[in-house]
């Protein structure tokens, strides 16, 4: 299938026919990885995983942000407890 670029502000861009989408599981707002293999262009679905803030930092505590940033004991005013 042929398709044409056209210029999309500095870049060129290039729609995907809906079959070829389709069969590589590729839907609006897909993350993909895009590199030149020579003369070839090769598009895939990124592999890399996006997190919530949320979920990182579920299960944290006070106490166990204290031990991950510990420098040594408190100098002056900043003992707060």
């Amino acid at each position: 299938m042929q398709a044409q670029l056209a210029k999309w502000g500095n870049s060129l861009g290039v729609r995907i026919p809906r079959d070829i989408a389709r069969r590589a599981g590729l839907t609006p707002g897909t993350a993909v990885e895009i590199e030149a293999e020579g003369r070839r262009i090769v598009i895939t679905p990124s592999l890399k995983q996006v997190f919530a803030l949320s979920d990182l930092l579920a299960g944290m505590t006070p106490e166990a942000m204290h031990d991950a940033f510990d420098w040594g004991p408190d100098q002056g005013r900043e003992n707060v407890e």
